[in-house]
């Protein structure tokens, strides 16, 4: 069983491409990956247990290169005999095919020596039975050749974080640091694009547009931003548009003098001031009214904010991030956003794709909160059964990662033991799987009926569905319709 604060990396199918040469890989940046502590005082152990000897010596060879100290294995006795004598940091394994090597029987050997320690699989050809087997042998991380060496090291780097509770190399001054891929969790391409992209946006004093649906984490990714930037020393003001009536938007925002209206007994500064030097999150901007963007679209502008009552501009330095759940380019069309103010705000865009769109995200997600929860409840569960696994990958998370962390708290609330089954998630849970297995024949309908009546106007028909006009364009993917079909030809003669 698991320790009662497991240490425990993210397990993700990745499809990648693999350079077995770490020297050939252009991607790849020794100041950002590197894990050498200050003065050199430590140097973590990693065991490579791989029968492809091109292979090992070439991961070896880059390990050498960035600070490891590095063991080699080349059968599974070796690999158990060399994981015990030289107890390392951790273990990559990979599963070369066709040479009787049994990598996923290595890592079964390992973890029942020690639960913690964290496990790389490196397989050579994946299935979606094989990434289940490897979570249920306790692999921290499970990664698909060809792949390049930069996002093997990234791993490495981010299982060690996770084993030791630290980074072994701190940022360099001046520097944003090396990206800290928590609470932002996922390994799919577009999530490794999104990380990437945020650490660029960080490093710029630019104004930031957040978009997604509810629950996929722009409150998260507005955070990264303001712990990455310049202003991280800096405050971090959140402040919910959509719970901001019209008269109380100006004493909120901006602040009012003594005075300035009944009950007003002394001044007090607004969030704008409060967060001056730092960074300004307008959640759900685009529930505001347009009186509300028009006055804060002046202190977006201006820099410089005026309290109720008062009679002279404060100057207020700091940057702004905006975020909504809703399409913005759809509601300036409708004449519900101004105009003006979306083009001040979307300067750098950022869109955070729902949870159905990446599932080779929710092994990760699950084995991060599965750790929280841990720590939390104070269990030792483990995993979970095959049919529990199942259930969860193909369920359709409309309520994305929010969903998915109260669905995994509300199942540690039962007390399930080991392993979680099908029974242990939520009963409401266990409705709702029931009850969308019917649903896509039935969507698709209402999809088809929307555009027939609206002579496939994709603005008319997503407002007829309530939907968003981006939600649309997915579903329309999604159900393979693509235009509309040409009536059929009248028969001559």
């Amino acid at each position: 069983m698991y320790p009662e604060d497991p240490a425990r990396g993210c397990l993700a199918v990745s499809e990648r491409a693999f350079t077995t040469d770490p020297m050939l890989d252009p991607g790849f940046s020794m100041g950002t990956l590197s894990l050498v502590p200050k003065g050199g005082i430590m140097k973590p152990t990693i065991l490579i247990a791989e029968r492809d000897e091109i292979l090992r010596r070439n991961v070896k060879s880059g390990l050498i290169a960035r600070g490891y100290e590095v063991v080699e294995a080349w059968d599974r006795t070796g690999a158990l005999r060399s994981f015990l004598h030289s107890s390392p940091d951790l273990v990559l394994i990979g599963t070369s095919q066709g040479t009787g090597w049994d990598g996923l029987g290595v890592a079964v050997d390992i973890r029942k020596q020690d639960r913690i320690v964290p496990v790389i699989l490196i397989a050579e050809h994946s299935s979606e039975a094989q990434a289940i087997a490897a979570l249920r042998a306790g692999v921290s991380d499970y990664l698909k050749r060809p792949l390049p060496f930069a996002e093997l090291l990234a791993s490495v780097e981010r299982n060690l974080h996770s084993a030791a509770g630290r980074l072994f190399s701190p940022p360099q001054a001046g520097t944003p640091g090396s990206f800290d891929l928590e609470p932002m969790i996922g390994e799919s391409r577009a999530m490794q694009e999104i990380k990437a992209y945020l650490l660029k946006v960080a490093a710029t004093d630019s104004t930031v547009l957040i978009t997604g649906e509810t629950g996929t984490g722009k409150e998260l990714a507005a955070e990264m931003i303001h712990k990455k930037s310049p202003r991280h020393k800096k405050p971090f003001v959140c402040i919910n548009c959509a719970a901001l009536p019209d008269t109380l938007l100006e004493s909120e925002l901006f602040g009012f003098e003594r005075g300035a209206f009944t009950g007003a007994l002394a001044s007090k500064q607004g969030k704008f001031e409060l967060a001056r030097g730092g960074t300004v999150l307008l959640d759900e901007i685009g529930d505001m009214s347009h009186y509300a963007q028009a006055k804060l679209l002046r202190a977006i502008e201006k820099k410089e904010v005026s309290h109720l009552g008062g009679k002279q501009d404060i100057p207020v330095d700091v940057r702004v991030i905006a975020a909504t759940n809703q399409d913005p380019e759809q509601m300036v069309a409708q004449g519900k956003f101004r105009k003006d103010l979306y083009y001040r705000l979307n300067v750098a865009r950022i869109h955070l794709p729902p949870l159905h769109d990446q599932k080779e995200d929710i092994l990760c997600l699950l084995n991060h909160y599965m750790a929280e929860m841990n720590r939390r409840f104070r269990r030792r569960v483990e995993g979970f059964t095959e049919e529990a696994l199942a259930s969860l990958l193909h369920y359709d998370w409309p309520g994305n990662v929010r969903e998915l962390k109260n669905l995994l708290e509300a199942t540690f609330i039962n007390l399930p033991s080991r392993r979680i089954t099908f029974l242990d998630l939520p009963e409401p849970f266990r409705r709702r799987l029931k009850e969308v297995r019917n649903i896509p024949q039935a969507e698709r309908n209402r999809l088809l009926s929307a555009l027939f009546a609206t002579n496939w106007n994709k603005s008319k028909a997503a407002q007829k569905l309530s939907w968003s006009r981006m939600t649309l364009y997915r579903k329309m993917a999604k159900y393979h319709i693509v235009t509309k079909p040409c009536p059929p030809k009248p028969k001559k003669g």
